[in-house]
């Protein structure tokens, strides 16, 4: 079976139905041309092959359009990766992970079951593309424990609301594959909404959707029947189906970010303060009322009421932690150790953390304190602000230790990788755990000096 579709250039061709040829003439299998005799020139093939000086353009059903280059050349990266998508066009969806050869060619990021042969798109094997993704207008970070259990996932937004998440045992090899869709993304970001809108034309199913669309608005509407009113009614069917999704509505800033996974800064800003008043609310009802708590912060709250209370906060409810539902204290803490670890970048920020790890490390005891004092001094004020109003809390925790039986060590053991993390694990993780603890318990141990 044969599919007629066109080119960016309005050209008609022809490609198979499973993906894996295309012609620019509708093949005839009646009969087929003898030879020239004496050996002369053969017939010249219509087909499109590997010498043409023009694209191949493949469209597959319910993905985007991608161009690959005749002239065979290696594609940007091409590896094995553990793929599963979790929202599909704004929609969740079950995970399902599957091993897939994957190509970064351009702006596209193609998945296959096959590998084909060497770094080749179109190698010996030919694989047939399961889906591909347009990294225009994307965004990638490292998956929150609350995404996947598996260690080096990549979690990929699509501006078309898509999720994905992308893995590899290899940790140096998922860093590697990170870096290199981190640096599509970028190179691309300076396209615009409509020209990404241009660059991708509807798939084949979208514009049979339309077309039955049409059909019916065509039969209850007899008043339009000129060439330009049919123009107008499909434009106006189109748009009123490409509905945006969530996420790209919340891009665009026409509904406020929520409260947990919201960039501090950005969250201050919102709230006019420089301490995020979910933080000064939690960290007033602890000490109000619960400084006596055994186990305080060490002891796990309900994680069903920890994302109950989440849930109310980011959606901008009326939150009284006096409440009976929230009576449970270490519900509280959870949730309070849950917004720091949810940050986009951590209270101490990602372009400091190697020289907190260096600054811990200095013999001398002084200048130790001294240089961990200057490297707060250059975080953000929302941080610097944030980041003392939570020690001086965590010090009256510490005075009634006796009750709660909190030490500074246990403390520090609790918030070390909350608040301080490298931007990307490797393989000496349990090296800057110790590190971490290190660095928060200086830093309870020598608040009035850091902090003055």
């Amino acid at each position: 079976q044969w599919i007629k579709h066109v080119d960016e250039q309005g050209r008609p061709y022809y490609y198979s139905a499973d993906g894996s040829r295309s012609e620019w003439k509708l093949p005839k299998y009646n009969h087929s041309p003898p030879p020239l005799p004496g050996g002369g020139d053969t017939l010249k093939s219509r087909s499109l092959d590997r010498k043409h000086v023009e694209p191949i353009v493949l469209t597959k059903w319910r993905h985007s359009t991608y161009v690959l280059d005749t002239n065979d050349k290696p594609s940007e990266k091409c590896g094995l990766l553990n793929v599963t998508k979790i929202t599909e066009h704004g929609k969740k969806v079950r995970k399902n992970w599957t091993s897939s050869w994957t190509v970064l060619r351009g702006s596209s990021l193609i998945f296959t079951k096959g590998q084909g042969g060497g770094t080749s798109w179109f190698g010996g094997i030919q694989s047939k593309p399961e889906f591909t993704v347009d990294l225009r207008g994307g965004s990638i970070e490292w998956a929150s424990k609350d995404k996947s259990s598996k260690k080096h996932v990549i979690e990929l937004k699509t501006r078309q609301g898509t999720e994905l998440l992308i893995q590899s045992e290899n940790d140096s090899f998922i860093n590697d594959w990170y870096r290199a869709l981190m640096d599509t993304i970028s190179t691309h970001a300076w396209e615009s909404d409509e020209a990404i809108e241009e660059d991708m034309p509807e798939s084949p199913g979208a514009e049979k959707q339309d077309k039955e669309k049409d059909h019916r608005a065509m039969k209850s509407s007899t008043s339009m029947d000129t060439s330009d009113d049919k123009k107008t009614r499909h434009k106006l069917m189109k748009f009123l189906t490409r509905r945006p999704t969530l996420q790209a509505v919340r891009d665009k800033g026409y509904i406020k970010d929520q409260v947990f996974g919201c960039s501090l800064s950005d969250l201050c800003q919102r709230e006019n303060t420089s301490v995020p008043s979910f933080v000064t609310m939690c960290i007033d009802h602890m000490e109000n009322n619960a400084l006596n708590v055994d186990g305080l912060y060490r002891v796990s709250g309900n994680l069903a009421v920890i994302q109950k209370l989440r849930f109310a906060v980011n959606h901008d409810e009326k939150v009284d932690l006096e409440e009976g539902k929230w009576e449970d204290i270490h519900v509280t803490t959870g949730a309070l150790k849950m917004f720091f670890r949810e940050l986009p970048e951590p209270l101490f920020t990602y372009n400091l953390f190697h020289d907190f790890v260096n600054a811990i490390k200095i013999p001398d005891y002084m200048q130790r304190v001294q240089s961990i004092k200057e490297l707060v001094k250059q975080l953000p004020k929302p941080n610097q602000d944030t980041m003392q109003a939570l020690f001086k809390h965590l010090r009256k925790v510490i005075d009634h230790g006796e009750e709660n039986r909190m030490t500074t060590q246990s403390v520090a053991i609790v918030f070390g990788p909350t608040l301080l993390r490298p931007e990307t694990e490797t393989w000496n993780m349990a090296v800057h755990m110790v590190y971490q603890n290190q660095i928060v318990e200086l830093i309870l141990l020598e608040y009035e000096g850091i902090f003055r």
